[in-house]
């Protein structure tokens, strides 16, 4: 009689496959957050720009 059975491996893959989609969600997220940040330097450059130019608003 075999006592090995495929399902004891299932909470082993599903706790692979959660962690993974975690780690994937997480450099998602850094992606996104240092998009962001680029964008909030870009504007902020700008508007120093505009400051120090003298510029009417």
């Amino acid at each position: 009689m075999n006592s090995f059975s495929p399902l004891y491996f299932l909470p082993a893959l599903l706790a692979f496959l959660i962690w993974g989609g975690i780690l994937g969600m997480g450099i998602y997220s850094f992606v996104l957050f240092v998009k962001l940040a680029r964008r909030g330097i870009k504007a902020l450059d700008i508007y120093i720009n505009e400051k120090e130019s003298g510029k009417p608003q």
